[in-house]
């Protein structure tokens, strides 16, 4: 006999309207839309009803793994604690991210990967809440880039990897003072050390950026992984990206670069704490200046998973032509579709019952409850 839920007394938040009114759910799958009101099932008490967030790039696992510095937590409690914070911000789908060949922080050889085998080891026995992928972070300047995605050939929830370059000069570091802040400051450099990390970190990207940046973005389209650039600044950088089959820009660093990568058919990604701030965290374009000129498919929560539900509704209320339902495609339908993920990101018939209550009163939103599949998670 089928499982059958239904909620009702709710502002069912679709692809282009909001209605006021029921779903039912069958089988964990979105099986009926009413828009009218039924005193059956789960009372919504006039909360809205969105579709679960989708999470393409967060790095908020490394905080519980390490939470200070040379602290290593146990990684099953980490994760079950990065986990629930993910899951109670409204995210049903997230892309854990892990790094590939950057030895300038903390990881040891090896950890990553263990890291990736824990997150499938732990949704294969069904103790995660949310359902969980894997977004490599790949250094190509790293000379140990392509030793270390190689561990990862076998894995089978690999599905999005992005195409980084940190050093100094490059993209998200084109000014040396903003790369003075982050290496410098944050490992206290004397001014002669960072002047030799400097030069070393220069010499490794020129040798080894391209012919890396090539070969893994090679292996992704062979493997059909899905495949996004970093903090593109330029012109150049969007050509680079059109070359490698790029399919998500994230972070673009200016206006002119965003614009150039939806004019080729990528979806721009930026971060929901960029839009909660009204700004840039490290000097960039503003992501409400980009939705605001129609350059931004995608938001993710990058370091604050809260900021995710957050932003849309920022968005909804302070950009113009920007409604609701829009805002949040956003955070759900876009980023599904970026990764091949149809089943998921909206609210209509036959997609999953992925869910989230959220009561919207004076400030944040709140999250009230989650469902992922029909199933209560949060």
């Amino acid at each position: 006999m089928a499982s059958e839920q239904i909620f009702s007394n709710a502002k069912i938040v679709l692809p282009d309207r909001v209605i006021e009114g029921s779903v039912v759910i069958r089988d964990g799958m979105i099986s009926q839309l009413d828009d009218s009101s039924t005193a059956k099932g789960v009372d919504f008490e006039g909360d809205y009803l969105i579709a679960g967030l989708v999470e393409l790039h967060t790095d908020h696992l490394e905080a519980h793994y390490l939470p200070r510095p040379g602290v290593r937590w146990n990684m099953q409690a980490a994760l079950l604690a990065h986990d629930a914070q993910i899951a109670t911000s409204g995210i049903t789908t997230v892309f854990d991210c892990l790094r590939v060949g950057m030895q300038y922080d903390d990881f040891e050889p090896g950890e990553v990967r263990t890291m990736a085998d824990t997150i499938l080891t732990m949704q294969t026995e069904d103790r995660l809440r949310s359902e969980h992928f894997l977004h490599l972070r790949c250094e190509v300047s790293s000379p140990q880039a392509l030793a270390e995605f190689a561990t990862f050939d076998d894995h089978e929830d690999v599905r999005l990897v992005s195409l980084m370059d940190h050093a100094p000069g490059q993209r998200q570091f084109q000014s040396i003072d903003q790369y003075e802040l982050y290496f410098k400051t944050k490992k206290g450099l004397s001014d002669e050390e960072f002047k030799r990390f400097v030069r070393y970190r220069i010499s490794e990207s020129k040798k080894y950026s391209e012919p890396h940046r090539r070969e893994i973005a090679e292996k992704c389209w062979t493997r059909g992984i899905s495949l996004a650039s970093h903090d593109d600044a330029t012109i150049e950088h969007v050509q680079e990206a059109i070359r490698d089959h790029v399919r998500i820009a994230e972070f673009p660093t200016s206006v002119e670069a965003a614009a150039a990568s939806i004019e080729n058919g990528m979806s721009v990604l930026m971060g929901a704490p960029n839009v909660v701030r009204g700004r840039s965290h490290s000097g960039n374009v503003s992501a409400r200046e980009l939705a605001a000129a129609g350059h931004l498919q995608i938001l993710s929560s990058d370091y604050v998973p809260s900021s995710m539900l957050h932003a849309p509704f920022v968005l909804a209320e302070e950009v113009d032509s920007i409604s609701l339902p829009q805002a949040l495609a956003l955070v759900t339908d876009e980023p599904a579709k970026a990764v091949g993920l149809d089943d998921r990101g909206r609210i209509e018939t036959g997609r999953r019952a992925d869910f989230v209550r959220v009561r919207k009163d004076q400030g944040p939103p709140v999250v009230r409850s989650v469902w992922r599949q029909g199933i209560r998670v949060a």
